[in-house]
């Protein structure tokens, strides 16, 4: 097996939205805002390559809207997901699935792409089958008022239309090594995968835990729909992070690309060891 970060560039997002209930004279010092209180993050991806099957965890926020919505978040930096993947030795083609984590537009942009004379889409992966849950799927397209702007058609529903969808259960394994957890706190039926490598457990954490700033108990996005229930979620997780010292992969840390967790002696959780994939 092998791993492959896959950087598709940066944008900006409100920093009070980022990070809910959690004062701005705290998470200032984490991810400094700019004059309009916007904080850059990524938007990084994961290639896993196991056996025959190049499994592509999210695609960014692709490159087909318009200049006005891409002017709302402030895109930034010189990484796209074809560079990416050019880098890593690979072209569109060569992927053989695409795992969506959800399909909030910054996730699942980069799935679909303007066909050659941009008079409809396509998949941008023309060999690849796209997983995500089923009742992700039903959400995402009856999506209740709070959400209805994260989840644009034009990025999922030529999924459809195509065929190339495929519906996961919740922990079906796409390969040994590559697991389907789903959980429900940010949105209905994210998958954040847990992918054996070697002698190690990488949980790709999506927006359960955007980045490693997010990792405290209550340091919740406002935009979850149950935050709650991330918080839960994010406990339960821990338990085993940190007594199997799994690595967090994080899609949306501008710094950090993977850590381990560290439980303090009151039972608070943080950020433990930094590493990047290369690294293992």
């Amino acid at each position: 097996m092998k791993l492959h970060t896959i950087q598709t560039g940066y944008f900006k997002l409100d920093g009070g939205a980022m990070f809910g209930i959690v004062p701005k004279s705290i998470w200032n010092r984490l991810n400094p805002a700019d004059e309009n209180n916007m904080c850059n993050w990524a938007m990084r991806c994961l290639l896993v390559e196991d056996g025959n099957r190049r499994i592509l965890i999210d695609t960014g926020i692709g490159n087909k809207q318009s200049d006005k919505f891409f002017g709302y978040y402030s895109l930034n930096g010189t990484d796209s997901l074809k560079l990416s993947l050019n880098h890593a030795g690979f072209e569109f083609a060569d992927i053989t699935d695409v795992l969506l984590t959800h399909l909030h537009f910054d996730h699942c942009g980069g799935a679909v792409q303007w066909n050659k004379d941009k008079t409809g889409y396509e998949p941008t992966f023309p060999n690849a089958t796209y997983h995500l849950t089923e009742a992700h799927w039903k959400h995402a397209n009856n999506p209740n008022p709070r959400e209805k702007p994260s989840f644009l058609q034009e990025n999922f529903a030529p999924l459809k239309e195509k065929g190339v969808l495929n519906f996961v259960k919740e922990n079906e394994k796409l390969t040994d090594n590559f697991t389907c957890r789903a959980v429900g706190g940010h949105t209905i039926s994210m998958i954040c995968p847990e992918i054996k490598f070697e002698n190690k457990t990488i949980f790709y954490a999506a927006d359960l835990i955007p980045s490693s700033n997010h990792i405290p108990l209550n340091y919740v996005m406002g935009y979850d729909i149950e935050p709650l229930k991330t918080m839960q979620e994010k406990a339960a997780l821990y338990q085993k992070a940190v007594a199997e010292n799994w690595l967090i992969y994080f899609e949306h840390d501008n710094a950090v690309e993977c850590c381990t967790v560290a439980v303090n002696e009151k039972g608070q959780y943080g950020v433990g060891e930094m590493m990047v994939l290369d690294s293992l």
